[in-house]
């Protein structure tokens, strides 16, 4: 039997014209769609009259799953893995089955595609040569801890927030980074209401203390470019 392979497909992170015609073409052939969320997929599938299986596999399930579908793949199933935006394995599901799949020793392959921090980094103005992609910061436990060594990055820092934690986070970044720092609030990128907001880090948490922001966000903070200068001696939560 041939061995099969998985596929990691991007998918649009708003605009549904951003869909590859190779990221469709693999859709339309691979053996099974594996997606985050099946209803939200179901939309975008329908959009491109892809009519492949699907089933769930997200961040409850993923651990369990993972092993049996490297093994299915290596037995000569051909499948693809999507998230409800972006790339997989971005703050998504993903690195467990990709691993799995690595020590089984069966074929990856990742398609080239949206994710949402590439635009955000290059729109912001801030400087894109070098950087680091935080993702999201700990709610709770080292929040704090994390925070404080960010603080020192002099690389550009690329951070996901939700709506309703975007003034909390806003908050905690000007005091650990100074609220002078240069930064840009993206949201909804690709879609009809797309903002890029540039400002201070003070600026941009007075701002949305007084406008309610909705909609995907990614925040983009300058580095610091007197690393100690903003060292804070707060201890975790």
């Amino acid at each position: 039997m041939s061995q099969g392979c998985l596929f990691i497909v991007p998918t649009p992170i708003g605009n549904l014209e951003d869909m590859t015609f190779r990221a469709v073409k693999v859709l339309k052939e691979v053996d099974l769609i594996l997606a985050e969320d099946t209803r939200t997929s179901g939309i975008l599938l329908k959009h491109y009259d892809i009519s492949t299986p699907m089933r769930s596999h997200h961040k409850f399930n993923e651990h369990e799953s993972a092993p049996k579908i490297a093994q299915k793949i290596i037995e000569g199933e051909k499948i693809a893995l999507i998230s409800d935006a972006g790339t997989p394995g971005i703050s998504d599901p993903g690195f467990f089955l990709v691993r799995e799949c690595r020590k089984l020793g069966a074929d990856v392959i990742c398609l080239p595609g949206p994710t949402a921090f590439v635009p955000a980094l290059v729109s912001s103005g801030l400087p894109c040569d070098k950087f680091v992609f935080e993702g999201f910061l700990p709610p709770k436990k080292g929040r704090n801890t994390r925070l404080s060594q960010l603080s020192e990055e002099t690389r550009t820092i690329i951070i996901y927030e939700s709506p309703k934690r975007l003034q909390r986070t806003l908050k905690d970044l000007s005091q650990f980074f100074g609220e002078d720092r240069p930064a840009a609030v993206c949201r909804e990128l690709s879609k009809l209401h797309e903002t890029i907001n540039f400002s201070s880090l003070g600026q941009l948490y007075n701002y949305y203390s007084e406008n309610q922001a909705k909609g995907e966000i990614v925040i983009v903070v300058a580095g610091n470019q007197i690393p100690g200068k903003n060292k804070n001696n707060n201890k975790d939560d």
